[in-house]
């Protein structure tokens, strides 16, 4: 690594991690930042030294050393980058049941202050409402929040919007998977998104990954499409690819601020706790991760995107290779034509 802007890889090609002006209609950017693997890429070593939080991390049944950097580092990522998925919203509410700001207003609160307003972000709804079931001690348990309308607007839409205001330019709604012998039948989940929907603020930002590829079908996309609800692309574990999320929606956006999300998340077939263990430390790629069709399909539905006059984020995740930056530069170079 030679200085914050520019790296060389071992076959001596640069890379700059410059991703603002791709294209007026594409947004580059990351699933959580403040990772200190992206020192010398993305951050300035000598900013942060000695303020580098530390933490184990148990990940399955190994624990990792992560280094974290604070809260302001999020200023130079968006030298870098257009668009920051903050996922950490998705593991509490921002308000508790007696309005009260919990831990992770705070934290948003903090990241609010060096967040500007050409800057974009996107975040993710807390689990509390979004999914069918909630991890209670070693086992899962249903929701009894599950897609309340009234818990979403007060405990975390009210203060999000308050806080971010334009910046914020997307909500995701991620759904776990579901086995097989547990789904509920797809037209039952359709008519929860209708009821919810139907019962929370209109907006233009709302998405939803479902991470069961069954669900992916003509019930619940017409929901999304009644109520323009964008539908989360997701290179996922248990998803198929890209190009057959889309096809399956027969290519239709249906998010009525003409804005789609890609989430490169993890390699297909690879388990979370296998992705997070051959990234860790996150400060290169890891090249067997690299899965060649989930670069081709991001690059050819960002160019459908600016055919359809839509706004497209790609929002990279450590785990799906081993190192975002990286391979957004290899995200970017395949759309330039650099590659």
């Amino acid at each position: 690594m030679k200085n914050n802007n520019t790296s060389t890889s071992s076959s001596g090609t640069r890379f700059q991690f410059k991703f603002r002006d791709l294209h007026p209609q594409i947004f580059m950017g990351t699933a959580s930042d403040r990772y200190a693997g992206w020192m010398d890429q993305i951050y300035t070593r000598t900013r942060y030294k000695d303020r580098i939080t530390r933490r184990t991390k148990k990940v399955g049944r190994a624990n990792f050393q992560e280094e974290t950097l604070p809260v302001e580092s999020v200023t130079e990522y968006f030298e870098h980058f257009s668009v920051l998925e903050i996922d950490y919203t998705f593991y509490s509410l921002l308000l508790d049941p007696d309005g009260q700001p919990t831990k992770n207003f705070h934290v948003l609160k903090t990241y609010a202050q060096y967040i500007s307003e050409k800057d974009r972000v996107v975040l993710k709804v807390p689990q509390a409402i979004s999914a069918q079931k909630i991890r209670h001690g070693k086992s899962f348990v249903a929701n009894a929040n599950y897609l309340d309308p009234e818990i979403f607007t007060k405990q975390f839409y009210q203060p999000a919007t308050d806080m971010l205001g334009a910046s914020l330019t997307g909500m995701i709604f991620e759904q776990e998977y579901q086995r097989k012998n547990e789904r509920k039948p797809v037209q039952e989940l359709a008519t929860e998104f209708d009821r919810f929907f139907d019962a929370i603020p209109n907006d233009t930002r709302y998405h939803v990954e479902l991470r069961t590829g069954a669900y992916l079908s003509p019930p619940v996309f017409a929901v999304f499409e009644k109520h323009g609800i964008g539908q989360v692309l997701s290179h996922w574990t248990w998803l198929p690819r890209l190009k057959n999320q889309l096809a399956a929606a027969e290519g239709k956006n249906f998010n009525a601020g003409r804005h789609r999300i890609i989430r490169l998340m993890t390699p297909h077939g690879m388990r979370y706790e296998d992705a997070y263990a051959q990234a860790f430390p996150f400060d290169s790629l890891v090249q067997e991760m690299i899965q060649p069709e989930m670069i081709q399909d991001t690059v050819d539905i960002m160019r459908q995107g600016i055919e359809e006059n839509l706004e497209t984020s790609i929002l990279i995740n450590n785990r799906s290779g081993g190192n975002a930056p990286l391979i957004a530069e290899k995200i970017a170079g395949a759309f330039s034509g650099r590659v």
